[in-house]
This record gives structure tokens, C-alpha cells and sequence, in this order.
């Protein structure tokens, strides 16, 4: 060799020979042990049937059977570890508890001594032998019996200290003790670099085997210090969070520090459980305080808090976890600013101060800052806006619902205000006042945003609901005269119908806002048709200047699909509305609301196919559907309504599209000529059928006439079956005889015409009515015969019936057998 490696490069390439001849004699060995046991078992006699155990066949073998381990070595050896180190623990717990009590104060602290000195002295050993889980095993126990030795001194030594105090003490140098016994282990015991089984530090150039037990139990051990402390020392609650904060803050740094995953763990556990604490025992001495003092002293805390996050965040490395440290840090900075102005000025500005605190998060956008840590305060401030928002929730939902219950009493009072309008029998909040601020400024801040990012319409959209909701409840929050909200509210309505229209047209902003403007519109005017319930003259007002506005806006194509059926609807109020105002009765009132569906079938008629035709045509079937049932409690004039109803929809059938429409206006036109017979106390049910099958035999032979291939039943068949049934159940129960002999003649009639054409379902219809008829007239001949009779002719009738249906039957089977055996003879 002429060229040879340094000293250090040829020991690790050495090294890692003899790792490799280790690895490859551990798998010959097992082989060996395999075969062994292979050969043990064939020459073993074999097991009785049904016995127990798991067992394999060896590969390549064949008939030998060999019992599979039902655990791993390292699983037994790991249990049997953990148990030993419990049992010891728990033997020392006992002596150090119980059985030490003959020796002297020298006796049982060189016990202890010396028991736990060899217990945290024996892994070294063990490492430098490769036996690492037996050396955590041992360091536990030694760990363990540390504690012991700390409550051994105080019962011996600092008996008088008090038992929280010494807690405390004992937790610290506990976890100081245990973190540079955890560290020392890592310079006592060299090991080269490669090994899969140490873990590397990289601190240093080698490889060092380091216990995996000692630094993270220091860690947690850390946690109580600060905290037990400021318990023995009784300080009040703003120190316990300034402790677990402090504490917090530490956990943080050492996870951002420490190189090791068990140590990070337990440390980012320790800073989120201990700051999660923190911080809620911060917020609620905030919210919670009496005066400015108190609230400004935890929301210094809640500052500490925010700062702990902040730092945190800024020299993580995953970008999420700074993203959410971020974010907590915003979220703590807004909660501290809302106690403090809780605590400090009146409570309707407590809202609209926090909402502003969180607007100023805003700013992070342009700073300097990484973008997790803007965008973490970023949506701090969205969150802390969205509860502002959710605030004055209730209040919107009462301004917009609260008018509904003028439904029950129209007309009785112009109210006061419009608050005693909208909310009469609710107390109104002092605090509510505010609401359309904090409304309108998170409004702008969205809108500005959406200005800067076009790309996103949700934006656009909830600047508009927030805008127009600060807009609605201005009058109820100001608590402004009950003429002066519907003005407002009207001019809300026309506002957002031309907002709608304006950005349809330019094209400014995505499809969703001009329709959200005009569902806006349309929810505002509802409103203030409810709120005009109040006074008559403002109903009939409000209900015009509604149905002016609707119909003038669906000139726009963009808007019709919304605004025609708005019109129609608030026209048809209006009929309502001026019926009542001129003591109408309900079934005079419906003529008039009759004109909307008319106006509708008209309008349809004219938009074709728009998207708006189908709204408009269902507003009039609606407005149609009210005035029958306004008509409902008087016969004559609900004819005359079905009646006007008929025409309306036979005038829709006219155009092609609509052609089903037809069967709606006969449905129409048959009901009301029902409901004029019914007036009239006609009982003769041929009045109610003949109007039916008339023109459904028309229809029908029209039908057959451009289709003769249709049938007899699909034509006539309905148009038959409407006038003979009800007619032949009716002739039953008649006594004279002027019925049957025209029903009979017409039942001739109609089986003569089946038969001269040669149609089923006359001849069917006609005969079986024809033949039920002369059954009726002969039914008291037939009843007088069999009452002359003596009582045993039907039995004996039916036993003769009975009889030959019997020998028929028999007859037949008897041919089937002889057919069956003349087959079987041709084979």
C-alpha cells in the first residue's frame, strides 16, 4: 500500500469492519441456533393431537415443525429492565419510608449515599460495555433515588422548612443535578462516529453515547420552580401568572435551543400547557378587573405573554408553528387592549376599541417582519374584527326580524321612534349604540382590501353586508322618529338597487356582488313593508313607492330575475292592503288581487325566454293561490274566480311553450262550474259530470282523428267513465223511473256506436251500464220470485253449480293424462 490513510480514517474504517464481522456472526449464530432446534424437534416424538402452541415449518424442510417465539428478545429484555428498576424503586422507597428508622442520621444518609452514587455511577460503566438499555434501566433508579434523598433531607435536615419552599428548592437543584448528570455521561463514555445505536451530538466532532432518560425528566422537572415559589411565598394571582409565563418562556427557550427530540418535546409541551395557563389567568384578570390598575397590570402580563410568542416565533424554523405563535401573540396584545379599555372608559366603547387595536395588527403587514409572522398577525386581527362583527349580531338579527310582529296587528299606532317600531317589547342595551361603528369600520377595512386584492370577491361581498347592515341599524341605534327610519330604509332600497345595477353594467367587482346588493334591497324592503304595517297611510305609501320601484328596476335585464317578481309580489299587497283600507270584503278583495296574476301571465308573455319568465309566472300562480283562498268562504264569487282564473290560464296556454297550462285552465273552468252547481243546490250529479265528458269527447276524438292509431280507451274512455258510473250508482237508488230510461238510453246509445266502429271501450262502457240498467228494473221481479221460493232452492242451486264446475274440472285433467300417455307411447 502506498498510500495510507491517517491514523483517525483507518481506526473508523477498522471500526467499521468489526461492526460489520459482529453484525454477520450475530445472523450465523441464529442460523445455528435454528438448526439446532429443528434437529431437537424431529427427533422429539411428536405432540398429541389438540394440543396447544404456534408452530411453523422450517424453510426447505418438509414434516418438521418448529415452535415460533411469540415475542422479540429486546421486548423480554425491555420488560424485564422496566420491572427490575420498578422493584428497586420501589424497595427503596420502602427503606427510605419505613425500614431505615433503627439507624442514626450518619447511618442513613451514607446509605442513601452510597446507594444512589453507585446507582448513578453504574451507567457509565455500563455504556462503555455497549449495555445501554440496561444503563437507562440503572439511571432511572439512580434518578429516583435522588428524590428520595431530597425528601430524606428534609425530614432530617430542614424539617422546619416549610413543605412547598423545600418543593421548590428540591425541583430546581433536581433538575439542574439531572441535566448535568445526563450531559456528563456524554464526555465520560467516547464512542466512534457511525454507530446506529448512540445518539450524536453536534456539539462536538466525535460521537458520544448519551443517556436518553436524564434531560428530559430535567426538563420537566423545571417546570415547578417558579411556580411552587410563588405558592410558598402566598403571592397573589398576577405573580402565579407572571410564574407560569416566566416559566413558559423558559420551556420556549429550550426547545429552541436544545439539539435533542425528547428535551424539544417535553419542552414545547411545558411552554404551551404553561402558557396556555398563563395567559387565560391573564385574560381573565384583565376582563375581570375593577379599576385601570388592575386591568393594566394583567394586561402587562398578557404583553409578556405576546413578547414570549413574538421571539418564539421568530427564531423558529417551521413556518406554521411561527404562523401560530404569531397569531396567539396578536390575539394576547387585542385581549390586553379590550381589558384595559373595559376597565377604563364606558362599556359601549369597549368593542369598538378593541376593534380598532386590531385594525392597528394591520400594519405588521408592511413591516419588516418575516411573512409567518405577518400573516400570524394578520389573523389576529381578522379574528379579533369577526368577534367585533359577531357583537352585533343580535342586534342586526331583532332590527331585521323584530317588524314581523306587526303581521298580527296592523294599523294600531304610529310608534314614537323607530326603536319602539322595530324592538317594542325588548329593553334596548345601552351599549348597542356603537354597533354601526364598529359595522361600518370593518366594512371600510374589508373594502379596502378588496380594493388592493381584486382576486378575491368574498371580500367585496362582506364590505357590502357589513356596510348596509351599519346602514340598517343606524335608525334603530339613534333611536331616530318612526318617519324618519322608513325614509332611511328606503333609500337603503333604492341605494343598493342602484349599486346593483352599476356594477352589473361596468362590470366592476365578480358576478356576486350585484346579486348580493339586490338580495340586500330586497331584505330591506321587506322590512319596511313590515315596519309600514304600522300606520295605514304609510302602508299604502310604502307599498306604491315599493311596486313603482321593483317594476322600474326589472327594465334592467341584469336585475329582472329578482325585481319582476319583487313588483308583483308588493303589487299584490297591495291589492290586499287597499281592499282592507276600503272595508272590502275578503272575497271583493280577491277580483282585485286577481289582476296580478293576469299582469304576470302578460309579462311573461312578452320576456319569453329570460331567466326572469319562470319567477314572474310562479308570483302570479301565488297571487292566484290568495285569491281563491280569499274567496273561499263565499260560493258564487269563488266560481267567479276560478272562472277568471281559467282564463288567465288558458291565455298562457296559448303560447307553445306552455301548452300543459291548458290542463290547468279545464281544471279551472270545471271547479268553477262545480262550485256555481254547488251554489245553486244542484244535487243531480249529471249537472257535475256533463261538463266533463263533453269536452273530454271532443278532445278525444280530435285525438283519434290526427291519430287513429290511439285507443278507443285513451280517447273516450275517461270521458265515459265520468258521466255512466256516477249516473249508475245513482239510478240504484232511485225510485222513479225517468233516470234509468234515459241512462239506458243513452248506455244503448253509446254500445250501438262501439259496435257500428267497432271501438272496446264503448261497447264495454256502454253494455256493462246498459246490462247493470235492465238488472235495476228487473231486481224487483227477481227479488218477488225468490221470495216465493222455497229457502233450500239457492243452497241447492249453488251445490249444482258446485257440481258441474267439479266435473268439468275433473274432465280436463282426465284429457291432459291421456295426452300425456299418448306422447309417452310414441317413444
Amino acid at each position: 500500500m502506498t498510500n495510507l490513510p491517517p491514523p483517525a480514517e483507518e481506526l473508523r474504517f477498522l471500526d467499521a469492519e468489526l461492526r460489520q464481522l459482529d453484525a454477520r456472526r450475530a445472523v450465523l449464530l441464529q442460523r445455528r441456533a435454528w438448526l439446532i432446534h429443528t434437529l431437537h424437534a424431529a427427533a422429539a416424538p411428536p405432540p398429541a393431537r389438540g394440543g396447544g402452541g404456534t408452530h411453523t415449518m422450517s424453510p426447505g424442510s418438509t414434516g418438521v415443525v418448529a415452535r415460533r417465539p411469540e415475542t422479540t428478545a429486546p421486548n423480554v429484555q425491555n420488560v424485564l429492565l422496566v420491572l427490575g428498576g420498578t422493584l428497586l424503586t420501589i424497595a427503596a422507597v420502602a427503606f427510605t419510608l419505613v425500614g431505615w428508622g433503627h439507624l442514626g442520621i450518619t447511618g442513613r444518609a451514607l446509605v442513601l449515599g452510597s446507594v444512589t452514587l453507585g446507582a448513578l455511577a453504574a451507567p457509565v460503566a455500563l455504556l462503555r460495555r455497549g449495555l445501554r438499555s440496561t444503563a437507562e434501566a440503572v439511571a432511572g433508579l439512580g434518578m429516583a433515588l435522588t428524590v428520595l434523598d431530597a425528601h430524606a433531607l428534609h425530614e432530617v435536615v430542614f424539617s422546619a422548612v416549610g413543605g412547598l419552599g423545600y418543593t421548590a428548592a428540591a425541583s430546581a437543584v433536581l433538575a439542574g443535578v439531572w441535566a448535568a448528570y445526563g450531559a456528563a455521561t456524554g464526555s465520560l463514555v467516547p464512542l466512534p462516529a457511525g454507530d446506529s445505536a448512540v445518539e450524536q451530538d453536534p456539539a462536538r466532532e466525535g460521537a458520544r453515547l448519551v443517556l436518553r432518560l436524564p434531560l428530559p425528566l430535567a426538563a420537566a422537572a423545571a417546570q415547578l420552580p417558579l411556580l411552587l415559589w410563588a405558592l410558598a411565598a402566598d403571592a397573589g394571582p398576577h405573580t402565579l401568572t407572571a410564574a407560569l409565563l416566566v416559566t413558559a418562556a423558559a420551556d420556549a427557550a429550550v426547545a429552541l435551543r436544545s439539539t435533542l427530540l425528547p428535551v424539544r418535546i417535553v419542552a414545547v409541551v411545558g411552554a404551551c400547557g404553561t402558557g396556555g395557563v398563563g395567559v387565560l389567568s391573564a385574560g381573565w384578570l384583565c376582563w375581570s378587573a375593577s379599576g385601570p390598575d388592575g386591568a393594566a397590570r394583567a394586561a402587562a402580563l398578557l404583553v409578556l405573554a405576546a413578547t414570549i410568542s413574538l421571539v418564539a416565533a421568530r427564531f423558529v424554523r417551521e413556518p406554521n408553528v411561527a404562523l401560530c405563535a404569531a397569531l396567539a401573540a396578536g390575539l394576547c396584545l387585542a385581549a390586553g387592549s379590550g381589558g384595559t379599555l373595559r376597565a377604563a372608559t364606558p362599556d359601549e366603547w369597549t368593542v369598538p376599541g378593541t376593534t380598532a387595536f386590531g385594525i392597528a395588527l394591520l400594519a405588521a403587514l408592511r413591516s419588516p417582519l418575516p411573512r409567518p409572522l405577518r400573516r400570524g398577525l394578520a389573523g389576529a386581527s381578522l379574528i379579533t374584527q369577526g368577534l367585533a362583527v359577531l357583537w352585533t349580531v343580535p342586534l342586526v338579527a331583532g332590527t331585521v326580524l323584530g317588524p314581523a310582529t306587526w303581521v298580527g296587528r296592523p294599523w294600531s299606532g304610529v310608534p314614537g321612534s323607530t326603536r319602539s317600531a322595530v324592538l317594542p317589547d325588548v329593553p334596548w342595551p345601552s351599549y348597542a349604540t356603537t354597533a354601526p361603528l364598529v359595522l361600518a369600520v370593518v366594512a371600510g377595512v374589508l373594502a379596502a382590501a378588496g380594493h388592493r386584492e381584486v382576486g378575491r370577491p368574498l371580500t367585496g361581498v362582506g364590505a357590502l353586508v357589513l356596510g348596509w347592515a351599519a346602514v340598517f341599524v343606524l335608525p334603530t341605534a339613534l333611536g331616530l322618529p318612526y318617519g324618519a327610519g322608513l325614509v332611511t330604509q328606503g333609500a337603503v332600497t333604492v341605494v343598493a338597487l342602484g349599486f346593483a345595477d352599476r356594477t352589473r353594467r361596468t362590470g366592476a367587482g365578480s358576478s356576486a356582488l350585484p346579486r348580493t346588493a339586490v338580495l340586500l334591497a330586497l331584505v330591506t324592503s321587506v322590512d319596511l313593508a313590515l315596519l309600514a304595517l304600522a300606520s295605514e297611510p304609510a302602508t299604502i305609501a310604502v307599498l306604491v313607492t315599493l311596486t313603482a320601484l321593483f317594476a322600474a328596476a326589472s327594465t334592467r335585464p341584469g336585475l329582472r330575475p329578482f325585481t319582476a317578481p319583487a313588483a308583483l309580489g308588493y303589487a299584490t299587497a297591495l291589492a290586499c292592503a287597499a281592499g282592507m283600507s276600503a272595508d272590502w270584503e275578503p272575497e271583493h278583495t280577491a277580483l282585485l288581487v286577481l289582476v296580478v296574476p293576469a299582469v304576470a301571465a302578460l309579462l311573461a308573455a312578452r320576456l319569453d325566454d329570460s331567466p326572469a319568465t319562470v319567477p314572474v309566472e310562479a308570483t302570479g300562480a301565488v297571487a292566484g293561490l290568495l285569491a281563491l283562498a280569499l274567496a273561499v268562504t263565499n260560493p258564487p264569487v269563488l266560481a267567479l274566480v276560478l272562472s277568471l282564473g281559467g282564463v288567465v290560464a288558458a291565455g298562457t296556454a296559448l303560447r307553445p311553450e306552455r301548452r300543459p297550462a291548458g290542463y290547468v285552465a279545464a281544471a279551472l273552468f270545471l271547479s268553477a262550474t262545480w262550485v256555481r252547481l254547488a251554489a245553486w243546490d244542484v244535487t243531480t250529479p249529471e249537472a257535475y259530470t256533463l261538463p266533463v265528458t263533453v269536452p273530454a269527447l271532443a278532445v278525444g276524438l280530435l285525438h283519434r282523428r290526427r291519430d287513429p292509431a290511439v285507443s278507443s280507451w285513451t280517447a273516450y274512455g275517461a270521458g265515459l267513465a265520468v258521466s255512466l258510473v256516477p249516473s249508475v250508482v245513482t239510478a240504484w237508488g232511485d225510485p222513479h223511473w225517468l233516470r234509468p230510461l234515459l241512462l239506458g238510453t243513452s248506455a244503448l246509445t253509446v254500445t250501438l256506436a262501439g259496435a257500428r266502429h267497432r271501438l272496446r271501450a264503448p261497447l264495454v262502457l256502454g253494455g256493462s251500464v246498459l246490462a247493470l240498467v235492465a238488472l235495476h228494473e228487473l231486481a224487483p221481479y227477481v227479488v218477488q220470485v225468490v221470495g216465493a221460493l222455497p229457502r233450500w232452492v239457492l243452497p241447492a242451486l249453488a251445490g249444482l253449480v258446485l257440481l258441474a264446475l267439479g266435473a268439468t274440472y275433473e274432465q280436463r285433467l282426465r284429457d291432459a293424462r291421456r295426452l300425456r300417455a299418448a306422447f309417452g307411447r310414441l317413444h
